[in-house]
């Protein structure tokens, strides 16, 4: 799987992907993450990716020829699906997280300032994404968050297969359980006996009672 990932920062991008299992599935050649300087794709001499928005407002719109010609140029190279992370835009689940982590090439625009020109999103953009009900100062971030999870479902990138398919949300409404490791008693706080009683059954039994929920 192929990530580009559009920014102003494209040091952001270069720094996250260096360490825990994003760098090692670089390395075994499951993932590749390449970060876009933005700036680098501008007619202009100042490297300007902003402007006013016309009608008034606060603010800056990224306008729609540096994102015209890094996309075109990045698909030219490689086709790949468009998106853009938007705080109008349907909230990221797990069940698209996986419908994502089967594409081959993503292409992932780091909005700033009060968004991008909407011919950009008419014109280009495929999908736009949400990863919650706030608002950040940069798509960077929802970037790192996307590229996390869809990471995770990619084969070869998790050592131990069970891991991924016991994570919470892997199924609809599936959930963790508390979890308990080494020393077996700390602080006067032991560890439940039924994880020690290496009965199976028992474990799983356990483990279904106590499920976590989701706090409302």
């Amino acid at each position: 799987m192929t990530v580009s990932i559009i920014s102003i920062f494209p040091e952001i991008i270069a720094n996250f992907k260096q360490f825990g299992l994003l760098a090692k599935a670089i390395e075994k050649k499951i993932l590749e993450i390449n970060a876009y300087d933005l700036r680098g794709f501008t007619g202009n001499k100042h490297r300007k990716v902003d402007d006013r928005p016309f009608g008034g407002g606060a603010g800056m719109v990224m306008m729609p020829q540096p994102l015209f010609s890094a996309i075109e140029s990045i698909k030219n190279t490689m086709p790949g699906k468009v998106i853009l992370f938007s705080a109008y835009a349907p909230v990221l689940t797990q069940q698209k997280v996986k419908d994502l982590a089967k594409e081959n090439h993503l292409i992932l625009i780091c909005g700033r300032y009060e968004g991008v020109d909407q011919r950009v999103i008419d014109t280009l953009v495929d999908e736009e994404i949400s990863i919650g009900n706030y608002v950040l100062m940069g798509g960077e971030t929802a970037a790192q968050v996307l590229i996390e999870c869809a990471a995770r479902m990619l084969d070869g990138v998790v050592g131990n297969p069970e891991s991924v398919q016991t994570d919470s949300f892997f199924e609809e409404d599936q959930f963790g359980f508390p979890q308990y490791t080494q020393p077996r008693e700390f602080k006067g706080l032991k560890v439940p006996d039924v994880l020690l009683s290496g009965h199976h059954k028992d474990i799983v039994e356990w483990r279904k009672k106590f499920q976590k929920r989701r706090l409302s």
